[in-house]
């Protein structure tokens, strides 16, 4: 007999705390029970099954064995020499065992309608006393079916929140990585899917993209991340309910995380912004995005399915003068007034590599005279030439022009000085003989 004010004061805890269904915490006492009876009395093959009753706490136990045919049997003294063993599997028999199988004669004594495969159960005395080691056996199944449950359930739960932003707080640090508690299971945010330059504190509360639940041995791993381009599509769906309705869609982002981003946005609706959207009113919702990812710098232009005007838009804040499409190649030849030519590469050519990722168009910016400025392919690597102006050129003369006075400067400058003293020492001499007068 159990204690049934225990036993369900267990059951509701494992179920509210960790997800676990009552069903699956009594099979797993059931197992418990039937292995260490197995492990104190039982014999070799048997089959031991438990049923355990919550509302009595009774469990009853049962030894189960497998209807079989003669003419499809080898019986185990057969089967001791290697060939014949093999060649019954080979055929298909089964070994048999008299714990674990019964023929069908006899089965038919006990129930008349019995059929081959079919299991038949014989009571087994439930009152036995367990020793130590058994007893430890049963805790042990208890522990692991419990876990495998445990673990079912988070693999459930957060394999259906895959790909959503999911909240917890920092566990601890170690290495670089930041493990993150989220109730019932902990993620763990690699560096590399970190923002450059955001520090955390243990106990700090922290939103993060769930991108891969990975199941192992050693259980269930979240993976998360908060420089992932759709952490930012999902915390814009989060603000803007067109984005969560599916009638703005986001179609394209490139992203440099906590430094600056684009989003191509695309409208199922005519009467509505898709720009507005998500920039919101006075610009709230996308002023709330960019506090969330420290600061980052939000680039938001409508998509196109022109690739001139798409390519146009993705320069922005940079005025373009035309665009070239090359189709073959894949490339738009990009040109720009000579003032708008720093706008449109960028600080690095951050901006016209964010654009060429955007669009995966290789974007080639060119002069008004056709002369390239700079270079981007679709995965992002720039190319900024260096180019020498009249003005830099003049610029670059004037420094040695300079140097050339001062040089004369410096020469003449001690003779100047010697005039000076020379008409000191003579001025003196005179005083002196003066005085001797």
């Amino acid at each position: 007999m159990f204690d049934l004010k225990v036993i369900n004061s267990v059951l509701n805890q494992l179920e509210e705390e960790r997800g676990i269904p009552r069903e699956k915490i009594i099979e797993a006492i059931e197992w418990a029970l039937a292995t260490a009876y197995k492990k104190e009395y039982g014999k070799r093959g048997q089959i031991i099954r438990a049923k355990f009753n919550v509302n009595t706490g009774v469990a009853d136990l049962e030894q189960v064995k497998i209807v079989v045919d003669k003419d499809a049997i080898v019986f185990e003294e057969e089967a001791s020499d290697k060939d014949i063993r093999k060649k019954a599997l080979e055929e298909g028999k089964i070994i048999f065992n008299s714990e674990q199988h019964i023929f069908l004669e006899d089965a038919q004594k006990i129930k008349r309608d019995t059929q081959i495969e079919e299991e038949i159960c014989f009571p087994l005395d439930s009152g036995k006393e367990y020793g130590r080691i058994a007893s430890q056996t049963a805790k042990q199944v208890i522990m692991q079916k419990i876990r495998e449950a445990e673990k079912a359930s988070v693999l459930s739960e957060f394999g259906e929140r895959e790909g959503e932003i999911v909240s917890g707080t920092v566990q601890r640090i170690e290495r670089g990585n930041i493990f993150v508690d989220l109730e019932r299971a902990t993620g763990i945010m690699p560096f590399e899917e970190q923002i450059p330059g955001e520090r955390y504190r243990q106990g700090e509360r922290i939103r993060a993209y769930l991108y891969h639940v990975e199941e192992s041995p050693r259980g269930v791993f979240l993976r998360l991340s908060r420089s992932h381009p759709k952490f930012l599509e999902k915390l814009f769906e989060a603000e803007a309910p067109e984005v969560a309705n599916k009638v703005i869609e986001i179609k394209a982002i490139a992203r440099e995380p906590g430094s600056r981003s684009k989003i191509a946005t695309f409208s199922h609706d005519e009467s509505i912004d898709p720009v507005g959207s998500l920039v919101g009113q006075r610009g709230v919702r996308v002023s709330t995005v960019m506090s969330e990812l420290g600061g980052e710098k939000i680039d938001i232009i409508e998509w196109s399915d022109d690739p001139e005007q798409f390519v146009a838009d993705a320069l922005s804040p940079a005025t373009v003068i035309s665009v070239e499409i090359e189709k073959e190649n894949k490339e738009a030849h990009v040109k720009v007034q000579e003032d708008q030519q720093s706008l449109a590469i960028g600080r690095g050519g951050q901006n016209v590599r964010l654009a060429a990722r955007l669009t995966g168009w290789r974007i080639d910016i060119k002069s008004i005279e056709g002369e390239s400025v700079a270079q981007a392919d679709e995965k992002g690597e720039v190319e900024i030439m260096e180019e020498k102006t009249t003005e830099q050129e003049s610029r670059e003369e004037k420094p040695a022009e300079t140097k050339d006075i001062d040089e004369v400067s410096k020469k003449e400058a001690p003779e100047e000085k010697n005039d000076v003293l020379s008409e000191e020492t003579d001025t003196k001499k005179n005083e002196a003989e003066e005085g001797d007068k």
